[in-house]
């Protein structure tokens, strides 16, 4: 990690206490910018910290990655075979060389959100505005968790020391108790009802996200808590009931939902990352494996149609629902006809699409992105409750999950969905009333749960699928039924995998190069970063 120059960082309060000390003088304290201001209100930088919870004005932010990481959870595939990706592979593996490609998340945490949510953290604490300290921390949990996921091990203890030039690396195992301190203590700023905190400008500052609603930031601080408790199901430790109390104050209802917003004036950099104006995945097609579950293709959900399929999937010329295999490409479908439109709803043959006529769901320009919904909360709570046995409780969130997202979908993300498919309450009635879809509390099964769940965060939530995904090592059995938990979901085939895989699947992605590999290569070397199947080693949360 390249040296990042912070200040004063022993005043930000409990979520700071881990980073090591800065210099006693910095440079930037010696050397002042006289062209630049030393002090900015923290409401000034919000904005930006925001827009990279999605993908900001340079592209920089989770969808970047999503673009990569939905290629391993078979929720996207591009038009040409035998793509990198889709096969398993990453950067720095053969055919991709040194490149920063699923580098976003790295860059955002350490360097477009870091740096800038500890200044507005400073600057908000020196002028008594508590609320950004919550919010603050809020936010540096929420990545801190999605990074360590990500990549395994990353730089903890030294992440901010100005002194350094080379970073040592952290486990997970101690970034996961980190995440929950900063939870608390983003609640506890949030709860606060001293300081100087303006209303009005915060408002405006979140006026993208929450719109200032503390109550709602806090909400998105226990969402956070739940995922840290819920992804260690495969340990000895793993407390479902630390999951329902969290999931239980967190999330209630669709208007609670954590999504980014877009001003799409009609210029790029203010518009959805996945929008057709910002042209990033003109190449992209809905996979098989999507398709088949909401199309009644799969073994678990045989001959049910999804009404969401009309939201979210695109037909093609034939008037059908299919998807491309991974790693298979457009012309692995020979029947021109029958491959899919594009994400936008360009014509199958065209990658590009130049306006949002037909485009849909999240892949609008000025479509919401989620980053944490009502519906994943709840289908943690299903999770966590169905391992402790409580199936009734289980089946109640599981339901509530499936009808918050049609509500998800139908109250935000209707436009250009053809008003003949869109969903009615007594479409939804007549899908929730299916026992296929919602069964029994004797016939629920993990896999109703997780598979509904990778349905409810189709596109945007594929970081946090493929966490669940590794959970399960991908085709692990459920022990209850002796079925694969994710039904028919196949890693690729050996002679399809990447050759530099060894035969396994993917569980971590490489780290940045242009800050790791090029400045603190020894320190990687010394960890394995630099062999061949690195990414295939399974991360620690994953782990008995």
């Amino acid at each position: 990690m390249r040296k990042i120059h912070l200040k004063k960082l022993g005043i930000l309060s409990l979520a700071i206490s881990l980073m090591a000390a800065g210099c006693t003088k910095k440079i930037d304290d010696a050397y002042l910018n006289p062209n630049a201001p030393t002090k900015v209100p923290p409401e000034t930088l919000l904005p930006q910290i925001i827009s990279s919870m999605a993908a900001n004005y340079a592209g920089q932010g989770p969808l970047n990655d999503i673009r990569l990481i939905g290629r391993y959870t078979q929720t996207f595939a591009i038009t040409g075979a035998f793509d990198n990706w889709e096969r398993m592979g990453g950067p720095g593996n053969t055919g991709i060389g040194n490149t920063d490609l699923s580098g976003s998340l790295w860059r955002i945490h350490y360097y477009d959100m870091g740096q800038n949510v500890i200044k507005m953290m400073e600057w908000a604490a020196e002028d008594e505005q508590y609320a950004y300290l919550g919010i603050g921390n809020a936010l540096f949990a929420w990545s801190w968790l999605q990074l360590t996921d990500y990549h395994g091990p990353v730089i903890l203890k030294e992440a901010f020391n100005t002194s350094a030039l080379t970073f040592n690396f952290d486990s997970e195992e101690e970034v996961y108790p980190y995440v929950r301190t900063l939870c608390h203590e983003a609640i506890r700023q949030l709860n606060r009802t001293d300081g100087k905190t303006d209303q009005a400008k915060l408002a405006v500052a979140d006026n993208y996200f929450y719109k200032g609603d503390l109550n709602k930031w806090k909400k998105f601080a226990y969402a956070v808590l739940a995922r840290s408790f819920h992804h260690l199901t495969n340990k000895s430790t793993y407390n479902a009931d630390s999951v329902i109390a969290y999931a239980n104050l967190s999330m209630a209802n669709n208007d609670d939902n954590a999504t980014v917003k877009f001003e799409n004036s009609g210029i790029g950099s203010d518009a959805n990352f996945f929008g057709p104006i910002r042209g990033n995945i003109g190449a992209y097609r809905q996979t098989a494996y999507i398709t088949n579950l909401m199309d009644g293709r799969n073994a678990h959900f045989q001959d049910v149609k999804d009404p969401r399929s009309a939201y979210m999937l695109r037909k093609n010329l034939n008037g059908t629902y299919v998807g491309l295999n991974t790693t298979f490409g457009i012309a692995g479908i020979s029947v021109v006809n029958d491959r899919p439109e594009g994400l936008w709803g360009q014509a199958s043959a065209s990658t590009v699409a130049p306006n949002d006529l037909n485009a849909r769901y999240i892949f609008r320009n000025d479509a919401e992105s989620p980053v944490i919904t009502v519906s994943e909360v709840l289908f943690m709570k299903a999770e966590a409750a169905f391992r402790k046995n409580d199936r009734a409780m289980a089946l109640a969130a599981y339901r509530e999950a499936i009808s918050l997202n049609i509500d998800m979908l139908t109250g935000k993300y209707s436009q250009n969905v053809v008003e003949a498919e869109k969903i009615t309450p007594a479409t939804k009635a007549a899908f929730l009333a299916d026992a296929k879809v919602v069964p029994t509390v004797e016939g629920l099964t993990l896999t109703h749960i997780m598979l509904q769940k990778y349905i409810a965060m189709y596109g945007w939530g594929a970081i946090e699928t493929w966490v669940d995904l590794r959970r399960y090592h991908y085709t692990d059995n459920d022990a209850i039924t002796g079925q694969q938990v994710y039904r028919d979901f196949a890693i690729p085939a050996p002679e399809r995998l990447h050759p530099d895989n060894n035969g396994m699947p993917v569980y971590r992605v490489r780290y940045r190069f242009n800050s790791e590999y090029v400045w603190n290569a020894e320190i990687l070397r010394a960890l394995g970063a630099f062999d061949i199947d690195w990414h295939t080693r399974e991360v620690w949360y994953s782990k008995p």
